[in-house]
């Protein structure tokens, strides 16, 4: 049995293996990265050990804090922030910082952290007092840079940096967010009904347009084709001419196509009155010679190709030919229609106050007959058809139109 020596001196060596144990753990110290560790010596600033193995004088260094050299974010609960139009508004902000002196962070502030928030509070309710409701939901970036240069300058004697400072939601009152949603709607619909009414302008102004360049190039090819109609009436009247002149009718042909053409002057519900011009009694006159000269032994003919004209008066050629007009400019053709029409027009009217003179002058018994009738007396034209034997060179084509009957 162990004497109590033996024990005693167990013990005392237990104790000395246990103290250089705990000085050894006390000397050395190993720092991970991105972490500062703060040494005092005797309760008074020493070091500030950085990554690695370090070692330290047991009992008398003493690790004070561990500084996480790391950049952090922190994010505060919402602030009630009063405007400068005095509505009060939730404001969450989230701030972005980062030690860059541990000494400063552990000596110059007890809790950096909460420094922190309560400077962003304070400097956020500075900024936003001097903003409206509308200035504050549409100046985040302006709001940024004020709370970030304020909490820098304030924070750099503690040995933090503060990055970024950012507003995470800026909550107005329900009863606000109501008329804010409906001045939205109004807004837009304001803006709907603006694009609408544009819309419709232009489709209004290209529809006109439109149909203004139709009315246009329908009005072009009217008259286009009223010009090349008038061309091809005046060409086929320019070939029945020809053809006329080179068959070389004679007066009695004439007056009998004369005749055919009186039931045509008498048509249409509008003829309350026509004139029998006075060439119709010679055209008559001249039929009725033609047939009783038959029954006479008269030797005339209506067969004869030179019946009716002049003993001297020359056949025409056989060689006349009809040359093919050529279509005139459209625009000297259109003015010159006109002006036949305006010339034709004034020489109608002429001949309707002359031969209303002549039938208040001298009313004759037809004027009052079952059909209202009268006949006008008019001076023989030169151009009238004699009787045969006594024509001269006949014109066909003023024989053709002859006297036309003026109608009201």
């Amino acid at each position: 049995m162990p004497e109590p020596q033996e024990i005693a001196l167990y013990i005392v060596l237990l104790l000395l293996i246990a103290f250089v144990a705990t000085a050894v753990a006390k000397a050395i110290r190993i720092v991970p990265q991105a972490t500062a560790i703060i040494v005092e010596r005797l309760g008074r600033y020493n070091r500030t050990l950085d990554a690695g193995l370090h070692v330290l004088i047991p009992f008398i260094d003493k690790a004070r804090s561990n500084v996480d050299l790391r950049e952090q974010v922190v994010s505060f609960p919402p602030q009630p922030v009063i405007t400068s139009d005095n509505l009060v508004v939730s404001i969450d902000t989230v701030i972005y910082f980062q030690p860059t002196d541990p000494k400063a962070a552990t000596y110059e502030i007890a809790n950096y952290i909460q420094g922190i928030e309560q400077l962003t509070v304070t400097t956020l309710r500075n900024v936003i007092g001097s903003l409206d409701l509308e200035q504050t939901l549409t100046s985040r970036d302006q709001i940024n840079g004020q709370l970030r240069g304020v909490l820098d300058d304030a924070t750099g004697r503690w040995g933090i940096r503060v990055n970024r400072v950012e507003l995470k939601a800026i909550d107005p009152p329900a009863s606000v967010q109501d008329s804010m949603e409906k001045q939205m709607r109004a807004e837009r619909d304001r803006r709907a009904a603006i694009l609408n009414a544009e819309g419709v302008k232009q489709s209004q102004i290209l529809t006109a347009e439109g149909e203004k360049q139709a009315q246009i190039l329908r009005a072009e090819g009217t008259a286009q084709s009223a010009i090349l109609e008038a061309q091809g009436e005046a060409r086929a009247i320019l070939q029945v001419f020809d053809a006329i002149h080179k068959g070389n009718p004679d007066s009695k042909l004439l007056a009998y196509q004369y005749l055919q053409m009186l039931p045509q002057i008498a048509e249409g519900e509008a003829n309350k009155m026509w004139m029998v011009p006075t060439e119709l009694t010679k055209a008559l006159s001249g039929i009725g010679n033609a047939l009783g000269a038959d029954g006479s032994g008269s030797t005339s003919s209506l067969d004869g190709p030179s019946a009716g004209l002049s003993p001297d008066a020359e056949p025409p050629s056989s060689e006349f030919e009809v040359e093919e007009p050529s279509l005139e400019d459209p625009r000297e053709a259109l003015r010159r229609a006109r002006e036949e029409a305006q010339g034709a027009t004034e020489e109608a009217e002429r001949s309707t106050r002359t031969a209303r003179r002549s039938s208040k002058a001298d009313p004759g018994p037809e004027a009052s007959g079952p059909s209202d009738t009268a006949a006008a007396t008019e001076a023989p034209s030169p151009e009238a058809p004699a009787a045969a034997g006594d024509q001269p060179d006949v014109d066909p084509g003023a024989a053709a139109s002859g006297s036309e009957p003026q109608g009201r």
